[in-house]
């Protein structure tokens, strides 16, 4: 594992990928702002998560919430925002698809 996090879900490999997404380049995990836990998809929060969910609101944006499962480096908000999906440390790319799911994570 090239991360220290802890990152909880359903099936999770040792680069965040779950049972829910899987693909090579599925390798970021959240932290849910309700919880403060990362997980690797809102689906995996539903089922194993507080029971709750809260998106990040945009003045703490400047809060590491990110997790890269490539290399373990933590992202703020704003910087996943804007890293252009890949990893600014290490370079992994990340699934662009991501996109469409950041209304579950980020206000």
């Amino acid at each position: 594992m090239a991360h220290t996090q802890e990152v909880k879900g359903i099936d999770v490999d040792p680069e965040t990928r779950c049972a829910h997404y899987h693909s090579e380049i599925d390798r970021i995990a959240i932290k849910f702002y309700c919880c403060g836990i990362y997980y690797p998809c809102f689906e995996c929060h539903q089922a194993t998560g507080c029971g709750s969910s809260e998106v990040w609101p945009k003045e703490r944006f400047d809060e590491k919430a990110v997790l890269c499962g490539s290399c373990g480096h933590e992202l703020t908000v704003a910087e996943y925002l804007d890293c252009h999906s890949s990893c600014p440390a290490c370079s992994a790319p990340f699934n662009p698809g991501c996109t469409l799911h950041k209304h579950l994570y980020f206000g």
